[in-house]
């Protein structure tokens, strides 16, 4: 079971949402567009807050759905780690894509929510206060998947070893977005 769900969970996260939404919504390929990223920003700098806001919600989606299963069947929270681990691996390396895929933060706010809802509702407040204040998606998103071992440490420490994982892959693929930053050339909202 444990194996099947970490596979149905790499092959849902390989699922690229801002792709058909956009398509939908008549809007140009986002891998083309913007950043090149398919994630939410990205298509809400080149369509707008809906479809935005429907590609943030399906790509937290295919992040929740496996770890609320893995949680239903009594599985631990390291297996529910896990498999929180292959949704957010698939959204970055997505199989469907040619192994190129997007950062993955909708994607782990989905699958936080299911395994530690405090936790990533503590980090989503802090996204949404430096938005607020800089306007930039890429720092608010490091900043706040940075605080999440920090925070589970203190109010869920069974998911520390998860939140730090991810926290090591979102920054890693926010890279380039960090260079930018350092240099002052990153794309505000």
């Amino acid at each position: 079971m444990i194996v099947l769900l970490c596979m149905a969970a790499y092959l849902g996260g390989s699922i690229l949402f801002a792709l058909p939404v956009c398509k939908i919504w008549g809007l140009p390929d986002p891998r083309a567009q913007g950043s090149g990223n398919p994630g939410a920003t990205n298509v809400y700098r080149t369509g707008g807050w809906r479809p935005a806001l429907i590609t943030l919600a399906l790509d937290a989606a295919k992040g929740w759905l496996p770890v609320w299963l893995a949680y239903n069947a009594g599985l631990s929270a390291l297996v529910q780690a896990m498999v929180a681990l292959f949704a957010v691996t698939g959204h970055m390396i997505p199989v469907f894509y040619r192994f190129k895929g997007g950062k993955g933060v909708a994607t782990a706010l989905g699958a936080g929510l299911a395994l530690a809802p405090v936790t990533t509702a503590s980090m989503a407040a802090l996204w949404l206060l430096v938005i607020w204040r800089w306007r930039i998606s890429a720092l608010a998103s490091v900043i706040a998947i940075v605080s999440g071992p920090l925070i589970s440490a203190l109010i869920e420490p069974e998911t520390l070893p998860m939140f730090g994982l991810l926290a090591i892959l979102v920054v890693v693929r926010h890279r380039n977005n960090l260079i930018r930053l350092a240099q002052g050339r990153e794309t505000s909202l």
